[in-house]
């Protein structure tokens, strides 16, 4: 692959994009191609941007997370979708896995971490660590 690994932030909060934004800049093999709170906004961008990776949270306050991980996951589109949750459940974790979810990972990883688990998807490697508790 040449260049960065793009990456596009679907989540809810202000806050957490800009902080996952920032912490994925740290890397220089990761560029974040934007971000939205907004379900149709972040499915319209992801689909004419094409980033390499979706990071999704999908504990919205709309009910829609679900929805935006199968179709992007059942899209033509070569993104991968890694799941971001503040907490984790194995209903949804196993859901998620089913829906076409690369990754399912709790918010508060290590920046060091996530942007592995990011190259990992991305090298098409299965997950490793035990699902989150």
């Amino acid at each position: 692959m040449n260049g960065p690994l793009r990456v596009y932030i679907i989540d809810c909060h202000d806050e957490v994009r800009r902080a996952l934004a920032a912490r994925l800049k740290t890397s220089p093999d990761i560029a974040v191609v934007g971000d939205t709170g907004d379900a149709d906004e972040g499915l319209q961008k992801t689909t004419t941007l094409q980033p390499d990776i979706l990071l999704v949270e999908t504990k919205r306050s709309d009910g829609r997370g679900l929805e935006i991980v199968k179709a992007i996951a059942q899209s033509e589109l070569k993104t991968k979708v890694i799941v971001l949750t503040s907490y984790a459940s194995e209903w949804e974790r196993v859901t998620m896995a089913h829906s076409g979810a690369a990754r399912y990972l709790l918010k508060d990883i290590a920046s060091a971490q996530l942007i592995e688990e990011i190259r990992a998807v991305m090298r098409q490697e299965p997950e490793t660590m035990a699902p989150p508790k």
